[in-house]
């Protein structure tokens, strides 16, 4: 599924220059001008099977979830190599994910904010890491430390039964120096999760997310911040409506978190009163498909060719085909709403609900920057007479975010190996239209 981003024009007769009417807006220097770039908790997911003593022995409850202090995690890991017991080792972390599978389906540049091990032994989880994530991925600005990066086990059982263990190691331990100004700068979202303001005292990943928000305000960067899980939404809902009304953009959540944010449990009435505070909203919801929310300039509003939608909202769906705006650009501000239902009908075997939404964001983010780097390449062009803030409609924003969302779904890791394709052999040339 190729988007709009880097294109190479293709000359079926020879030419000794580019056109010259064109070298100005589409300079020969074609480096990545648009870019992403993410703050996370670094971790590892780290997948094994025991037996019940095992479990017992390092102090763990059967099918529940513990944090755990870095000595049993070392221990533990340790015991898990000799026995030879770990069956899958995964880069992990929302924003983590995220940014790979942008650069997968963009084949182009987002930049990681976070730290990682100063030695790093080959086999070892941060190599695991490494490994894992796309070479797209600018890893060139993660502050090293001295000590483990985050790890999630997850010990399956003799039954099947699953029993978490969380080391947090120093996954939190970001410093705001370590936050690049210039990368930030010239960045066409910076992306966050609501995990990182809420650790414990005395850490410095609260400071440094701050940090990266001003750069981004003062840059008119639009902030992304995906809600994580509703228990952390659900403990001061009101200190996350505050946060995203001063400082973000864009939210990511799904139908609990929706409900934990704003009280309501309809997609679409939550996502109505979360544009009190943002200016685009992503709400997954399960097996109903996913929801988006937005603003567009009135005179700019364009009507569905769609059946209109019964809802909350009566045919809320009526200007779906309109491109988003952030609020602080229109003259008169129209909200705007779009619904899909899930690709396809949803899996036969949903292989994997983690990473789903990360999914459906990546390809949110992916239609930002390309927006942004055809503005930057043909800045001429009647898509950038408004200032827009998504290249497509939400028509399509919408089906794009599905399909990358099925896609994580139908596999065991939340993070792509490949692309997607052109077309789809299953689907109608009319789901490509606009």
């Amino acid at each position: 599924m190729k988007f709009p981003g880097k294109r190479k024009s293709k000359h079926y007769f020879p030419v000794s220059a580019r056109d010259p009417l064109l070298q100005v807006a589409q300079p020969e220097n074609e480096a990545a001008n648009s870019w992403i770039v993410g703050i996370d908790q670094i971790l590892v997911d780290i997948e094994a099977k025991v037996d019940d003593d095992f479990v017992r022995r390092y102090g763990l409850s059967v099918g529940h979830s513990l944090v755990i202090e870095d000595d049993v995690a070392q221990a533990l890991y340790e015991e898990l190599m000799a026995e030879n017991l770990i069956t899958h080792q995964f880069a992990g972390g929302t924003i983590g994910n995220t940014l790979h599978n942008y650069s997968v389906l963009a084949d182009d540049r987002s930049v990681l904010l976070g730290v990682m091990c100063n030695n790093i032994q080959i086999g070892s989880y941060a190599y695991r890491y490494l490994c894992h994530t796309s070479s797209r991925t600018d890893l060139n600005y993660l502050q090293g430390v001295d000590g483990a990066i985050g790890r999630c086990f997850t010990l399956i059982g003799e039954h099947g039964e699953r029993t978490f263990a969380i080391s947090p190691g120093m996954m939190n331990q970001l410093r705001a120096e370590s936050v690049p100004e210039e990368v930030i700068a010239g960045a066409s979202a910076l992306v966050l999760t609501s995990y990182l303001v809420r650790c414990k005292p005395g850490e410095p990943m609260p400071e440094a997310t701050m940090q990266a928000i001003h750069y981004a305000k003062k840059h008119n960067v639009p902030v992304v911040l995906t809600l994580g899980t509703k228990y952390v939404i659900a403990d001061n809902p009101q200190f996350w409506r505050d946060f995203m009304r001063d400082h973000v953009s864009i939210v990511a959540m799904n139908e609990d978190e929706a409900f934990e944010l704003t009280g309501e449990s309809d997609p679409l009435k939550a996502s109505n009163i979360a544009l009190d505070w943002v200016d685009l909203v992503l709400c997954t919801a399960g097996p109903n498909g996913l929801y988006m929310a937005g603003f567009t300039e009135e005179e700019g509003k364009r009507t569905t060719r769609h059946p209109l939608l019964p809802g909350a909202i009566p045919e809320f769906n009526q200007y779906e085909f309109s491109r988003a705006m952030r609020h602080q650009d229109c003259t008169v501000p129209l909200r705007i709403f779009s619904h899909i239902a899930p690709y396809m009908g949803g899996p036969e075997k949903i292989m994997n609900t983690n990473g789903a939404g990360d999914g459906a964001l990546a390809a949110l983010l992916h239609d930002i920057t390309a927006n942004n780097f055809h503005r930057s390449n043909v800045p001429n062009s009647s898509k950038h007479a408004r200032s827009y803030l998504t290249y497509s409609s939400l028509a399509q924003v919408c089906k794009y975010a599905n399909r990358v969302s099925y896609q994580v779904l139908n596999q065991h890791s939340p993070r792509l190996s490949r692309g997607l394709p052109e077309r789809e052999d299953s689907l109608e040339e009319s789901y490509w239209e606009r």
